[in-house]
């Protein structure tokens, strides 16, 4: 018998939905609606990018950088989240941005949507997963001989992420009761760590939190460069919050895997950015009043929260909310595993990944999973991480030419910064796609009706010309320097996926399933499930 809050009616009508958009039940549905959330939730982890970029907060205009900044980049990342939502409900699948791209816009869109999507979660689990690196190197890792080389940040991640994937194959229960705790756990400490910083703090001025300062080039440790513009500064603020609060398409990318989800779905998306948002904003907050000197933690520059920490905190308490922010950040990466995998199955599914896509579309009857997306997905964030730590370029003064040592060296800088900006633009551009798709498909043929969870037709589109203008604001702060390079590596990607669409994609990939190749699949769609052991 079915559970009493997963009817056979109510499975019945999830499988219905699947079936009606041409793919088989292969994976198993057991995410409840908290599961859903918490997966989001957990990835989005304010824990972990709220603490590892931190100090974008206060090394570009100051306390006002977290208590205004954070809420208008939280408003940015709010927008995509109700947009995304709306779209969610109505074509609930695995992989949902390259679907809703593809049905809503035409093969094209979804394609672009996917290879940006999947290169987007890909580099952000690596950028996580090292961000978890030298957390541990600034906290633990003293104590075992780990001071945080390229060489060792690389083996760390290696090893984190593998684990992080054998927890994934496994099966979707075993990543949502670790994802479920995660959900506890970051609330839990963030209370810890909120309460403890205001018990802590020296004094409290709460004109801080509006106060606005210039610590841009040496003033903030060199987190920023030298600009006299406190306007362009604070939009340099906003990369911690719209950084921070990414990853809320996890629910969607877990659809398949949840029950009810054309409501539990678009709920998770939501309440998983609603709760960040708000838990983040106070844990932001409440470390910047807890900062004994603001001018001398601003010359700290990224070491500035642990600065805060050690001159504050009692060293017990201190070490025990590092241990649950390291839990927290180390399910943060394993969220993204399955977020990644879901997204490369389903493109798979509809042979996205020439001469690979039947190998990645797989899921193992045992598990239930997709087992090679998930260790395909984690070698290549490992690839990446080799590629983004070892490679070196040249850094630019403000005229372009290269920083010298002072023994007459170049001075050169790992391409990490550059590719987790690129990511953010990545992720962003493969939520905006779908999205205008969405608006323009709205009420016509593509889509002539809203899902159960739905705004009003006026709201949503609002919601989304609101998401489009924030994209550009992303974009700006994204290829802002010193990262111009960003913008080349953005343009030289969606040049090559251009050619590369026009000379093979375009006459070989077909998208997902429509009209009669719906139909068509029926008998496959039997025995997809047949081999999975699944009963409608």
């Amino acid at each position: 018998m079915a559970s009493d809050d997963y009817s056979d009616k109510a499975k019945h009508e999830d499988m219905k939905i699947l079936h009606g958009m041409g793919y088989a039940q292969e994976l198993q549905r057991s995410m409840s609606k908290f599961s859903n959330f918490a997966i989001s939730f957990s990835i989005i982890c304010i824990l972990s990018g709220g603490i590892n970029s931190f100090a974008q907060a206060v090394s570009s205009v100051g306390g006002a950088g977290g208590g205004i900044g954070w809420i208008t980049g939280c408003i940015i990342s709010g927008m995509f989240a109700l947009a995304m939502a709306q779209i969610a409900s109505a074509f609930p699948t695995a992989g949902g941005l390259y679907h809703w791209g593809s049905i809503l816009g035409n093969r094209f869109w979804g394609w672009l949507t996917a290879w940006l999507n999947l290169l987007g979660l890909i580099t952000v689990l690596g950028a996580i997963n090292i961000g978890t690196a030298y957390f541990f190197a600034g906290t633990f890792g003293p104590s075992f001989g780990f001071t945080g080389t390229d060489w060792q940040i690389v083996g760390f991640v290696a090893v984190i992420t593998v684990i992080q994937a054998i927890f994934n194959h496994i099966g979707i229960k075993a990543t949502t009761f670790l994802t479920d705790i995660s959900g506890y756990i970051i609330f839990a400490t963030t209370a810890v760590l909120v309460l403890a910083c205001l018990y802590y703090a020296p004094a409290i001025d709460i004109s801080r939190l509006w106060t606005f300062k210039n610590y841009s080039g040496a003033a903030g440790g060199e987190v920023f460069p030298q600009s006299d513009s406190i306007g362009y500064l604070f939009l340099l603020c906003l990369l911690l919050p719209v950084y921070t609060i990414t990853g809320y398409d996890a629910s969607a990318h877990t659809s398949e895997e949840t029950k009810n989800a054309a409501e539990s779905v678009p709920r998770g998306i939501v309440s998983s950015v609603f709760w960040s948002s708000i838990v983040g904003w106070i844990m932001i907050c409440a470390i910047i009043l807890a900062i004994p000197d603001m001018d001398a933690a601003a010359g700290q520059g990224w070491g500035m929260f642990f600065a805060t920490m050690d001159a504050i905190l009692p060293s017990g308490l201190k070490f025990l909310l590092y241990f649950f922010v390291l839990i927290a950040q180390l399910l943060c990466g394993l969220a993204t595993v399955t977020s990644a995998s879901r997204m490369l199955f389903a493109f798979s599914r509809d042979d996205g990944v020439p001469g690979f896509s039947k190998a990645l579309a797989t899921v193992s009857p045992a598990y239930r999973t997709p087992v090679n997306a998930i260790w395909t997905a984690t070698a290549l964030c490992i690839l990446y991480v080799v590629l983004a730590l070892l490679m070196k370029v040249p850094v630019l003064d403000d005229a372009g030419a290269p920083v010298l040592a002072e023994d007459g060296t170049q001075v050169t800088s790992s391409i990490y910064v550059i590719v987790v900006n690129s990511t953010l633009v990545f992720l962003f551009l493969s939520f905006t796609i779908p999205l205008i798709a969405g608006m323009l498909a709205y009420g016509g043929p593509k889509w002539p009706k809203p899902g159960p969870w739905a705004m009003s037709a006026g709201l949503y589109k609002l919601v989304t010309v609101l998401s489009v203008i924030g994209m550009g604001v992303i974009l700006f702060i994204a290829v802002a320097p010193p990262n111009e390079r960003v913008l080349y590596v953005v343009l030289g990607f969606i040049a090559v996926a251009l050619v590369v669409w026009v000379a093979v994609e375009n006459r070989r990939f077909e998208g997902p399933p429509t009209g009669d190749r719906i139909a068509a699949r029926k008998a496959a769609i039997a025995a997809a499930e047949a081999a999975v052991g699944e009963k409608g």
